[in-house]
């Protein structure tokens, strides 16, 4: 930085701050002012509030007058950085509306300075120009003059601290590498092994420590500064070394020279005369050895995984493949059957390695030891054969760099037990076969093996015991299939006891094997057991992977996300998340798409028969996953806070409705599942408090046979809940369910029988909701008149208890008793204040449905500008939430005003959308679907006739009468007949 203009202001901060005006040095005052200019200046041109100055410089204890001590910090810096007789507006620092800023064009600062070398330097790498990018590195090394921005307090100045300290470390890496790739690596290793010790979990650092060591004719030692990374990330993080690292150091193993020196310095070295020295090479096996098993059995259903491993791989190197899967897949069968077709490859020799790591009784297989018999495999003798790890991977290369060899590794534990053993000869083949999936190993190609589907389940079925045999009981095959759930093991297992006991029939293993409780035990013969296999994995796992692995199988559906673990084990969601990740690595679990996970129907039975063996574990875990579905669809409930006056506590889990509810809508047709999961747990309360809460999550939804039978299978419970609400709450939610089934009189009897509960119990809640069911139900079975009085008691007595849902409800019930009456200023009041209690509930789809109806008065008197404006808030409201015949009527009433309105086009558009939405919709689940289409179509037809597109017109109203069952909705099809009149007149 030098030959400065004499006015030229220069900053540095690559050290402790200074600041000259040309040559003259100023004087910046105590470091909590140098810590303010710091901040400015660090900002880079754009200006800083007093807020961040105060936070980013005095922390969390900023002093009681900085709204005055800031403004003064910054007079003493203007008059130390401006010239004499500067003016306000001209100073160096600028001030406006309470942020500070730097003109940064009239400043030299040596971190921009650093930087723009930088660049220069990685761009003379990237060219090419080694020599040249090393001096700009060195260049922009020689501007830091020790610790950056020394001595300043405040958590501003300890990150950029830290953040320019990492700058510097990254030059220097940067300015060694470029040593290593100019073929000058041994003066490199001084500088690396620094940096490798001042950082030793920083794995960029040591794989080029590990480049320079090579180039240095050091690949030992290379080797075991991996190893060294290694056992410290594991031993002190619980991680493993990254792909990066990983694939230097079988770069290493290898002798990669262009990967690890660059083309350049591979060049130089293979002309050097003390470049890498290859290791003494034993003598070429005088006849190829086969070690491959025999094929034993058939293969049924793996045609494309066994074309996809027996397909060549490309001749210029060596050819890597994975098979993973859970116990009992049918991995070995596989790969041996593959390898066998890929024999004619691998003139060479085929050799086979069975490395057990899930072989009960035997010892697991060190790479060592592996080495050894495969050099012993391939001629080499017992003399010529090392101890040591890294001689012997050393020898293991250069035996097998001219040979094209296949190998098989059957039951491997992790990658680390396999980079070792790959031979260096181009046109190998490697296929290892294990129940984890090796994300650490460089692969070509990855197949996880799923289970049989129920058909070629049946197929190998029928080979094992007989056609005949299998066709004369073609119910009972399929269902042993399914109970095998596709493990070939288990379908071998079954076959075999069938086989030794020819008086058994298939019908009778089924029985045997129905309960869960015994299916594993039947699923044992002679050495084999399916249950062993399982348990070999289970023990293989870390104790937070076990202790996992056993509570889901306790969950209550068989899909899950990372919450409900996360809820059992009493961790955060993403720690949750960690551990299922790592459990889908070893097989034990399926992750059948993004974010969702599932066991395997005879590995959850195995885990949930590990949980119960610690019963208070088990315990707390299904109280915990039952508590997280009842917050769930209480928090998604449109009944609000308040619509659940009993029951636990809510669990934190969700922030807000919409993220309830989207966790509910991934748990799908599960869902009335939990209910009977609880209720056959004994769980009386949770079966309740979650039918309850999940009935307007199935309404939403338009399931409502499902709602239903979450009702009917937590009504006999209700008795013996200790939450005596839920006694009449079941009833009430029958009668809601009931209403929109369309069966009126049905759910006029639930709610009269909540009614009576309810009295009896002196539950005054679940009377006000039964008291304005009895009024909905009255309505919807066609007398208005009778409506009047139980819905009235229902808002008076909602409004006494301040439940805002049910007067929301009742309210806008009476509303609509009263539009049809004729009472339109009854009716717009009821609406109207049915509109604040449901603001005041806050959930969208009560609101909506109040604006909806509110609009619906207004369309009737032709005051189309005012329903549009309630109508746009209300669809905005109700897609939201997510209710879709809600949606599809709102968006077509909004058709209608857009129609009245004049705006014909955006009256098409809305209605076509509606009847999109509404034929989603599954006609079992909907009762009301002919309805709603009908009505639809009506409006779709009034527009099409408005726009002067009566053969359109004509063609929906004739769709409405040819409905099956549309004379059941007179006045639907009053609209249609008269608009179909109007078209064949025009």
């Amino acid at each position: 930085m030098d030959g400065e203009s004499p006015q030229r202001l220069r900053i540095e901060l690559l050290g402790p701050v200074r600041a000259w005006r040309g040559t003259t040095p100023l004087d910046l005052g105590p470091v909590r002012r140098q810590a303010v200019l710091a901040a400015m200046v660090l900002r880079a041109g754009s200006a800083i509030s007093h807020e961040d100055l105060l936070d980013g410089v005095w922390g969390a204890a900023p002093p009681g007058s900085g709204h005055r001590v800031l403004p003064s910090y910054v007079y003493a810096l203007r008059k130390a950085l401006d010239p004499r007789d500067t003016g306000y507006e001209d100073s160096v620092i600028r001030s406006s509306q309470g942020r500070y800023g730097m003109a940064m064009d009239r400043i030299r600062v040596d971190v921009a300075e650093m930087a723009g070398r930088l660049r220069d330097a990685r761009r003379a790498k990237d060219s090419g120009d080694l020599a040249g990018a090393m001096a700009g590195f060195t260049d922009a090394l020689a501007l830091y003059r020790g610790e950056p921005l020394a001595g300043l307090p405040g958590p501003l100045a300890q990150a950029e601290r830290r953040r320019l300290a990492d700058r510097r470390r990254a030059l220097e890496s940067e300015r060694l590498e470029c040593l290593v790739l100019s073929g000058r690596a041994g003066e490199a290793l001084d500088g690396l092994a620094t940096l490798s010790a001042a950082e030793p979990y920083d794995e960029a650092v040591l794989a080029l420590h590990m480049r320079a060591l090579y180039a240095s004719e050091r690949q030992a030692e290379a080797l075991n500064a991996y190893q060294g990374m290694r056992e410290r990330l594991r031993d002190e993080l619980g991680v493993s070394p990254g792909d990066a690292l990983g694939q230097v150091y079988e770069a290493v193993l290898r002798r990669d020279d262009e990967l690890l020196l660059g083309p350049e310095a591979a060049r130089l070295a293979a002309l050097s005369p003390g470049g890498p020295a290859a290791a003494p090479v034993p003598p070429r096996p005088r006849r190829p050895v086969n070690e491959l098993p025999g094929v034993t059995g058939v293969l049924i259903g793996r045609e494309r995984e066994r074309a996809l491993l027996a397909a060549p791989f490309p001749s210029g190197s060596v050819g890597v493949a994975t098979v993973d899967g859970i116990a009992g897949i049918g991995k070995t069968a596989l790969v041996v059957r593959a390898a066998q077709e890929l024999r004619a490859h691998h003139p060479d020799g085929c050799l086979f390695v069975d490395l057990r790591a899930h072989s009960p009784g035997r010892q697991k297989l060190s790479p060592q030891r592996v080495l050894r018999r495969l050099l012993r495999s391939i001629g080499a003798a017992d003399s010529e054969v090392p101890a040591d790890l890294d001689e012997l991977t050393t020898v293991w290369r250069a035996v097998t760099e001219s040979l094209r060899l296949l190998l098989v590794l059957d039951d491997a534990v992790g990658s680390a037990q396999i980079r070792p053993l790959l031979p260096a000869g181009p046109g190998s083949t490697v296929i290892v076969a294990s129940r984890q999936r090796l994300a650490g190993l460089d692969a070509d190609r990855r197949i996880t093996l799923e289970p049989l589907e129920t058909g070629e389940a049946r197929t190998l079925l029928g080979q094992l015991v007989g056609e005949e045999r299998t066709a004369g009981e073609e119910t009972a095959a399929r269902e042993l299939a399914r109970l095998c759930g596709g493990l070939p093991l288990a379908l071998r297992i079954a076959g075999t006891r069938l086989q030794t006991r020819p008086v058994w029939t298939l019908a009778h293993l089924v029985d045997r094997m129905a309960d869960d409780d015994h299916r594993l035990g039947e699923l044992r013969a002679g050495d084999r057991s399916l249950e062993a296999a399982f348990r070999l994995s289970y023990d293989q796992l870390a104790p937070a992977q076990q202790r996992a692995f056993r509570i889901l199988g306790l969950t209550p559906t068989s899909e899950f996300d990372a919450l409900t673990p996360a809820a059992m084990l009493g961790r955060p969601a993403h720690d949750a998340g960690e551990i299922l990740e790592g459990l889908v690595d070893t097989s034990l679990i399926q992750q059948p798409r993004p974010g969702r996970y599932r066991l395997h129907d005879l590995v959850r039975v195995h885990a949930r028969r590990l949980a119960e063996a610690s019963p208070a574990e088990a315990g707390a875990a299904r109280t915990a996953v039952l508590r997280l579905y009842v917050d769930a669809g209480r928090t998604a409930s449109d009944w609000g806070s308040g619509g659940f006056p009993t029951g636990p506590p809510g669990t934190g889990a969700f922030a807000d409705w919409a993220e309830a509810s989207a966790w509910l809508n991934a748990a799908d047709a599960e869902l009335a599942d939990v209910v009977g999961h609880a209720a056959g747990l004994g769980e009386a309360d949770h079966a309740c408090w979650i039918a309850e809460a999940l009935t307007d999550h199935f309404i939403r939804r338009g399931r409502y046979h499902e709602g239903r039978t979450a009702l009917e299978t937590a009504l006999p419970h209700a008795d013996r809940a200790g939450d005596r609400r839920m006694v009449p709450a079941l009833r009430n939610c029958m009668g809601i369910i009931d209403i929109y089934r369309g069966d009126a009189e049905q759910a006029r009897a639930a709610f009269a029988e909540a009614l009576r509960l309810s009295r009896h119990g002196g539950d005054r809640h679940e009377e006000a909701r039964a008291l304005s069911g009895i009024g909905t139900a009255e309505l919807n079975a066609g007398r208005p008149g009778q409506a009047i009085v139980p819905l009235s008691a229902g808002v008076d007595l909602a409004r006494r208890l301040e439940d805002d849902w049910i007067a929301a409800m009742a309210l806008c019930v009476l509303g609509t008793v009263h539009r049809m009456q004729g009472r339109t200023q009854d009716a717009l009041r009821c609406f109207a204040e049915s509109a604040v209690h449901a603001e005041a509930n806050g959930r969208p789809t009560m609101i909506s449905r109040v604006l909806s109806c509110a609009a619906e008065v207004h369309l009737d008197l032709g005051e189309f500008t005012e329903a549009k404006e309630l109508l746009t808030r209300a669809a905005q409201l109700v897609q939201r939430a997510g209710d879709i015949p809600l949606t599809a009527i709102t968006l077509s009433m909004l058709g209608t005003a857009e129609l009245g309105a004049g705006n014909l086009e955006a009256a098409l558009a809305l209605h076509h959308d509606a009847l999109s939405r509404l034929q989603s919709l599954s006609p079992l689940n909907e009762p009301h679907q002919t309805r709603m289409e009908m009505a639809i179509r009506s409006r779709l037809g009034r527009a099409y006739s408005a726009a002067g597109r009566v053969r359109e017109a004509g063609q929906q109203f004739r769709t409405v009468l040819a409905f099956p069952g549309a004379d059941a909705y007179p006045a639907e099809r009053a609209l249609a007949v008269a608009g179909l009149k109007d078209c064949e007149t025009s």
